[in-house]
């Protein structure tokens, strides 16, 4: 079995890097990286990353949106069928610092009764423009005509960031900005909001738009199973006719049930979260919790053959490092492992 590993935010985003990453070493990645074959590559959006591999040509835009519907939309009886899609997350918007930043819908915490009603209002303001759908709470979803001629940022890639330098661009990104602007004035006086800043709650005042596009075939097989708890890499696989499924606990058990399954692919991005809030220890936290339950066991599983190769794509803002490794590898006891900050800029 060849298991194939994303891990975006492997690398601490922020300034004080050394700070938070310091000495870290976790001691089944650091094994993993310090043993196997390393390639430095150009940093990667973990979107892109996933609709390459699938073989997923970029339309105006990157496409995630209808893919990520066809994982999230499945339960709603929701379907892209062959309309152009759009993501639109609902985010609070905060000013701090020099720039502007978003802090996603996880965070607010909003139920899906208030999702519901904010969905509503916004359709009737709308009418005529496009439809929001809110197959969950988090997630929203614009059905359109025509893609907006105009490239964005998926909302993990400025999600607790400045969003300054990551607004869309393009022909049509002054005429949806416009769309935002009317939409968050919506946003700033609907009821929803009103009951909950008088909670003392984050308030639902902003969309960030990204991803527009139409399912397409993926043109590539490169995997037959797929484990994720991230929409697009489930609804990729599903496009693919590859078998989906969500992220399990921990590795051990799964790697000795999936092998033999050829390629596989696990996304692991339980790091997002942290770098979002800005929250260094919970990252570092997070990053022990991954090595235990799963760099650890899929290194043990290389020492007894179980999996002939781990291939690690370790996402960073510097640089995405490529790491293949196999059991033989592993045998190179004289490369020491380092710290995981020396492996990322």
């Amino acid at each position: 079995m060849h298991c194939q590993v994303l891990v975006p935010d492997a690398f601490w985003p922020r300034q004080d890097r050394a700070e938070a990453m310091g000495d870290l070493a976790p001691e089944g990645l650091a094994t993993l990286i310090a043993r196997g074959r390393r390639e430095a590559m150009a940093p990667l959006e973990a979107e892109h990353w996933l609709l390459e591999r699938f073989g997923v040509a970029r339309q105006r835009d990157w496409p995630a949106a209808p893919y990520c519907l066809l994982a999230d939309g499945r339960a709603a009886g929701i379907a892209p069928g062959e309309d152009c899609w759009m993501r639109a997350d609902p985010v609070h918007l905060r000013a701090e610092g020099s720039g502007l930043l978003h802090v996603d819908a996880s965070e607010c915490a909003i139920t899906d009764e208030e999702a519901g009603m904010l969905a509503r209002d916004i359709n009737r303001h709308f009418a005529g423009s496009f439809t929001l759908v809110a197959p969950r709470r988090d997630r929203w979803y614009l059905r359109l005509q025509e893609a907006p001629d105009m490239e964005t940022a998926p909302l993990a890639a400025v999600c607790g960031r400045s969003i300054a330098s990551r607004l869309p661009r393009g022909a049509e990104a002054m005429r949806w900005q416009a769309r935002t602007n009317e939409l968050q004035m919506l946003l700033h006086e609907h009821p929803v909001n009103a009951a909950r800043e008088a909670r003392g709650e984050l308030t639902v005042n902003s969309v960030w738009l990204w991803g527009a596009g139409r399912l397409a075939p993926p043109q590539a097989k490169s995997f037959r199973l797929a484990a994720a708890n991230d929409p697009l890499a489930l609804g990729l696989a599903q496009a693919a006719g590859a078998a989906a499924m969500p992220l399990p606990a921990g590795g051990g058990a799964w790697i000795e049930s999936t092998r033999g399954a050829g390629s596989v692919l696990l996304v692991l991005d339980a790091l997002r979260p942290p770098v979002c809030r800005g929250d260094g220890r919970a990252w570092r936290e997070q990053l022990g919790a991954l090595d235990r339950d799963w760099f650890g066991p899929l290194a043990l599983a290389l020492r007894r053959w179980r999996i002939g190769m781990v291939s690690l794509y370790l996402l960073g803002p510097e640089r995405t490092l490529k790491v293949e490794t196999t059991g033989s590898d592993l045998r190179r006891f004289w490369r020491r492992a380092k710290p995981l900050a020396a492996w990322g800029s």
